[in-house]
Parts: structure tokens; sequence; C-alpha cells
């Protein structure tokens, strides 16, 4: 029953993840995230149908279908918070305009969604995250890192930060600023990429 534990954790992570990069890629209009996040869906797709195939087959073993059951039925419902972030990041792929009460809601929220480039100079630079401990230090999770063209999401406290990584984090509004001096460079969405 554990590599279903651990197949079930991993599906809600990704489900998770996906709802932050959703909600980035909606703030900071950034095509390239909302991509990210339809990239991610198909892996929670695949994922969801394994789980659901190691749920009935660990049903047959022990035969104990409620716990298969209580399997599938979470399963289904990160599919559908998944699928759910991949609607949130087609407003961004589909160049349509936020609505004024979601607008609203973002700019009263506590927490936020920051964004930086780590530089050769940042003290967190060379350092592994749980070094620099910054949901301790200022309330703040890395929700992803793009190092080159890889994307490392909720990476652990074993990743190291290097200069040119991508940070993409969230975390209260009121620390923002001083985590985004520390790590380097915050990145400017004007002009997002694609």
């Amino acid at each position: 029953m554990k590599d279903i534990e651990e197949k079930f954790l991993d599906l809600k992570e990704k489900a998770e993840l996906m709802l932050d990069l959703a909600y980035s890629s909606l703030l900071y209009d950034n095509r390239v995230i909302a991509k990210e996040v339809y990239m991610l869906e198909d892996e929670v797709d695949r994922e969801h149908e394994e789980l659901q195939r190691m749920a009935i087959e660990d049903a047959v073993e022990d035969r104990d279908i409620d716990k298969a059951l209580l399997y599938v039925r979470l399963g289904a419902a990160l599919e559908v918070i998944a699928d759910s972030a991949r609607e949130i990041a087609d407003i961004t792929l589909r160049d349509m305009e936020m609505h004024p009460v979601f607008q609203e809601s973002v700019r009263d929220s506590d927490t936020i969604i920051s964004s930086a480039i780590v530089s050769e100079k940042s003290r967190f630079s060379g350092k592994r995250l749980r070094e620099i401990d910054l949901p301790k230090e200022f309330g703040v999770w890395i929700v992803a890192v793009k190092s080159g063209i890889e994307w490392i999401y909720g990476p652990g406290g074993d990743y190291v930060l290097r200069p040119g990584d991508f940070v993409i984090a969230r975390g209260p509004r009121e620390t923002e600023e001083r985590f985004l001096e520390m790590v380097g460079e915050k990145v400017d969405w004007e002009h997002p990429g694609d």
C-alpha cells in the first residue's frame, strides 16, 4: 500500500502546484507559465490513471475494496483540481481579460505569488533550500524553479539555488520586498515571453 500512498501524495502536490502556477500565469499574464500548467495537466492525467490501476490491483490482492475506492475517489477529486487549474491558465493563453472581482480579490489577498531570478550576489546563491529556511525567515515557500530549460516543481530541501535560476514563490505580501532583495532580481512581467 506504500506505493499507492506515495503516488497519491505526488498527485496531490502536482495538483496544488498547478493551482499556484495557474494563478501566477494569470497574475503576471505569462504564457510560458500557463503552458507549463497544460504540460503538468497531462502528467496528472497519466498519474491519475496509474493511481486507479494501483488501487484496483491492491483491492484484488488485499480484498480491501473500501480503501481502493477511497483512493479512486480522492484521485478523481485531484483530477478535478488539476482541470480547474488548466482552465485558469487557459484565460492567459486566450488573452482574456481578468474579471474585476478576481482582480480585486488578488489585490486584497495577504498571500501573493512572487518571481525572481537568483543573482550572483544573492546570499541564497549556492545554498540548499533547507539551509536558508525561507518559510521560517520570510514565510515564503518556493513553488517552482526553472533552472536552464528544466522546471523543478516543489523543489525539496536539497535543491541548491544557482545564479540565473528563475524562482516562483508564494508568501505574505509584507515580506515580498525583503525576500526579493535577498534573492536577486525581481522579474518584470511587463513584457512576458512566449
